[in-house]
């Protein structure tokens, strides 16, 4: 099985990758997000791996517009939630008084803030494509610098770990979803422990109430939500997308009358996956 992540090797999405498989896979780097949800859409891939949800930074932007725009033909399979751990990384050893810039995912700065107030704050800090690639660049300049990212990327690209565990809470978790085509996975049977995400957007949605009464379809039926946010629809400021996640499997039949219902009280309504619960 070809699987994309995030690359380059030493990312987060490696590490989930590698606890999740259960089977060895070819492990396929991809630079952006965007690319490995497209590799999954075009076909290049069987599978993807790729962050969603933060438990500081809440949802992953480049996921979940991704999900809800350009890969119509993607599903997501399964979840995992992967704790992390960030490092201060450089090329050799370095005092942080002489540090001039941290590199790293905007992700990962933001995860940070509080060390980076505290013991960096006269750094510039520049944002990488992933904490793996910052690394790598950080490896390779020998400038004082510095970048946030995994140990395992630390030790594959021969730099100097100067710090460990500069997050914010100590119990930060990140979680991943494998990504697969439609109609190519066995979606979770009635009555399992499983998960369905939507997205949903319009008609109505300047209207007074119109989240509640779309949402009503859900709490009518006893379905818990365990997750929702908006992101910008990209038309005018004031229309949204909502992204949900909902307890049970699309085969459940109240899920079922959930989703048909909710459908007749918006403009466009996508499962993004119905998948095991982790």
């Amino acid at each position: 099985m070809r699987v994309a992540f995030l690359g380059p090797p030493g990312t987060f999405a490696e590490e989930a990758l590698r606890a999740s498989a259960g089977e060895p896979v070819d492990e396929l780097p991809y630079p952006t997000v965007y690319e490995t949800v497209m590799a999954v859409q075009d076909g290049e891939v069987d599978r993807g791996v790729v962050p969603i949800e933060n438990s500081l930074e809440g949802g992953v932007a480049a996921t979940l517009d991704a999900l809800a725009t350009d890969a119509d033909r993607v599903r997501i399979v399964a979840e995992m939630v992967h704790p992390v751990h960030h490092c201060v990384i450089a090329a050799s050893e370095l005092p942080f008084d002489d540090v001039r810039r941290v590199f790293s995912h905007p992700q990962a700065t933001a995860q940070c803030q509080r060390f980076l107030r505290e013991r960096l704050a006269h750094a510039e800090r520049v944002a990488a494509p992933s904490t793996a690639e910052a690394v790598r660049l950080v490896a390779e300049a020998e400038e004082p610098w510095v970048a946030l990212g995994s140990r395992l990327s630390a030790e594959l690209y021969g730099a100097r770990v100067l710090e460990e565990d500069v997050e914010d809470r100590s119990d930060n978790e990140t979680r991943f979803v494998w990504l697969g085509r439609a109609g190519e996975v066995e979606p979770p049977k009635q009555g399992s422990r499983a998960k369905t995400s939507v997205v949903f957007w319009g008609a109505g949605d300047e209207s007074p109430g119109w989240l509640v009464s779309v949402l009503s379809e859900l709490s009518e039926r006893e379905i818990n939500l365990t997750r929702i946010e908006s992101r910008p629809q990209r038309v005018r400021l004031g229309h949204y997308m909502f992204f949900a996640d909902l307890e049970g499997a699309e085969a459940d039949p109240q899920v079922a009358e959930a989703l048909a219902a909710l459908r007749e009280r918006v403009e466009s309504l996508r499962v993004l996956g119905s998948y095991p619960a982790a």
